[in-house]
């Protein structure tokens, strides 16, 4: 079986994004019984809104400090070297270049099988 295009060329973004997922929904989850806890000891009405605006101001503060610095460092970098740029991606001549010297040194009848994929392909 084999993956749609969008999964397998965008693997690592799949991957992240659900780890991102998972761990926000953890956090958010663990901080609204944490918040209740908290609500009940102080004999104060459980209120979504405040714990939205608590959840909320605590994950901002923690994204800024360190959360959105190390994703930039780690996940940012990796994304980079796994989409590339232009300048660091081998050529289509480049890599046609090397794939007929192989074949001429391996093969005798390399240069003729060259020709003969060259007249049925012809370059650009």
């Amino acid at each position: 079986m084999q993956l749609p295009a969008l999964a397998r060329n965008y693997g690592y973004l799949w991957v992240t994004l659900i780890l991102f997922l998972g761990s926000i929904i953890g956090h958010w989850t663990f901080a609204w019984y944490a918040f209740v806890r908290e609500q009940e000891a102080h004999n104060q009405p459980v209120q979504a809104r405040e714990y939205f605006i608590e959840v909320s101001r605590d994950t901002l503060e923690n994204w800024q400090s360190e959360f959105l610095q190390l994703i930039w460092q780690v996940a940012g970098l990796a994304f980079l070297l796994y989409v590339g740029s232009p300048q660091s991606k081998e050529g289509d001549e480049r890599k046609e270049e090397k794939i007929d010297r192989i074949l001429a040194a391996v093969d005798k009848n390399g240069e003729n099988i060259i020709k003969a994929l060259d007249k049925k392909y012809p370059r650009k």
